[in-house]
């Protein structure tokens, strides 16, 4: 398989400093960061919770249409939204949590196997277990 780089030039100290995230891999853009925007009001910068999130959500619901793949499923559509939460700990900051939503809509599959084969996509979404030591949280339903 492939690798995916990205690249941060950053200017300045924490508090004052800022930078911009390069996607090199895509050319799929530039973002701006910052650290307060980081720990604050977004203002129209991204963050690395938000990059994790956007891996999460786009890892989850390429990997739940492959479970279904695999028995013999299709979904009409997928919508998975992740929320990762920066917290503080011992040494300053770290990923305290990750919240998974996900809705779907699959004909012919009811809700009890739908949320095995949600949680089954959860557990071996790549970005799930790249995250293995954090919280991750998920609320599963059909549409």
């Amino acid at each position: 398989m492939p690798s995916r780089d990205a690249t941060t030039h950053w200017e300045g100290d924490l508090r004052t400093g800022k930078g911009q995230v390069t996607l090199d891999s895509s050319n799929a853009g530039q973002f701006p960061v910052s650290f307060p925007t980081r720990s604050g009001d977004p203002d129209g910068q991204t963050s690395p919770e938000e990059l994790i999130a956007a891996a999460h959500s786009s890892c989850l619901a390429m990997n739940l249409s492959g479970v279904f793949l695999r028995e013999g499923l299709t979904a009409s559509w997928i919508d998975v939204s992740a929320e990762v939460t920066l917290g503080p700990d011992t040494e300053g900051y770290q990923i305290s949590g990750v919240a998974l939503t996900l809705r779907a809509e699959v004909e012919g599959l009811d809700a009890e196997r739908f949320a095995e084969l949600a949680r089954t996509a959860k557990d071996g979404c790549p970005v799930s277990k790249a995250l293995s030591g954090t919280t991750i949280t998920m609320d599963a339903a059909l549409a």
